[in-house]
């Protein structure tokens, strides 16, 4: 009797454990909270960073939280054809990526929208954050995700945070410290590059 209960005793702890490692492993999956960014697919410079965070009612946005210049293009840019409650809207801080929900595997995001600057259309969205939590793939598609097409993100260092401009830390980030004085903010390239070059052909 005593060795069948060790064995017992043995079993639950080894049980224990597994859950334990499991629960470990779940609490330790990245989400898309963070900064991420995107580069030109031709020069590898960065167009513009990405905010994710989490809405009140569980959903996920993505805010454009710095953006930068060509040459020629004017700073402190709108939205000037969107047509809802972004309409003429600044573009630092713009929510492109809304209603994103996360999945029970953590790591895809799904039934969100993503917004097109250059005309104020919306498109259906999804995204998935890689195992290592280093890459974002981003998919804008037309009814049906198989007509669409892909963007791949890459995460920023938390340390980026303090790079962004002030407003952007008030708004969505208000338990980070903002800078003392504001900086100049670098302006986003002119739309296509950013939402629009992910959008569906049309």
């Amino acid at each position: 009797m005593m060795i069948v209960h060790i064995r017992k005793l043995a079993f639950l702890a080894g049980f224990l454990a597994l859950a334990a490692a499991g629960n470990s492993a779940v609490a330790a999956e990245p989400s898309v909270a963070g900064l991420w960014q995107k580069v030109d697919g031709e020069t590898g410079k960065p167009v513009s960073w990405f905010l994710f965070v989490e809405s009140n009612d569980g959903t996920w946005q993505g805010v454009i939280a710095k953006y930068f210049l060509r040459p020629g293009d004017q700073p402190d840019q709108v939205c000037a054809h969107c047509r809802d409650d972004r309409h003429n809207q600044p573009l630092l801080g713009l929510p492109l990526i809304r209603g994103m929900k996360q999945e029970q595997n953590g790591l895809s995001y799904q039934d969100g929208n993503i917004l097109d600057p250059r005309d104020g259309n919306t498109y259906d969205a999804m995204m998935k954050v890689s195992p290592d939590g280093q890459t974002l793939t981003v998919r804008g598609y037309l009814g049906i995700a198989l007509f669409g097409r892909d963007e791949v993100w890459q995460r920023l260092p938390d340390s980026a945070i303090k790079e962004l401009d002030p407003v952007v830390i008030a708004k969505y980030l208000p338990g980070h410290v903002a800078p003392q004085t504001p900086h100049k903010q670098s302006g986003l390239r002119h739309p296509e590059n950013t939402a629009a070059s992910m959008s569906p052909a049309r």
